[in-house]
């Protein structure tokens, strides 16, 4: 191999641990959540996706679109898995932005914002 075709090597290998460096520190997180409002209903979001608030969505700074991610409430310890389609949110201390019908499996929806622990669980299909 020339030192050309080496560096392409050593640079996709250096991406690649890195990727699974940054998805391992994120498999993990606590903080807080809160929910979209229904008027973003019909709306694109990051992902090209049309939000639909009675689907099981959420928004999250980094992680891949299509992530599944277990969301429980520390609260109550009710959970859901919910599926990365937008960006966000942005505000101190969240960490997650769930659809309506999330925020409702959550009991969530008289608080608005409640303590949360995330947990990545897959990588859907679609």
């Amino acid at each position: 191999m020339n030192e050309k075709m080496m560096r392409k090597i050593l640079l996709l290998l250096v991406l690649f641990v890195t990727s699974n460096l940054v998805m391992n520190a994120q498999r993990v997180v606590d903080g807080q959540a809160t929910y979209y409002g229904s008027r973003s209903h019909g709306r694109k979001t990051a992902s090209g996706e049309t939000f639909n608030k009675n689907a099981m969505v959420c928004a999250h700074r980094t992680l891949p679109f299509g992530t599944q991610v277990r969301v429980t409430n520390k609260k109550n310890g009710k959970s859901v898995v919910v599926r990365v389609i937008d960006r966000g949110p942005f505000g101190k201390g969240k960490v997650i932005d769930l659809s309506p019908a999330a925020a409702r499996q959550l009991d969530m929806i008289r608080a608005g914002v409640v303590p949360v622990h995330l947990e990545v669980v897959g990588k859907s299909r679609k």
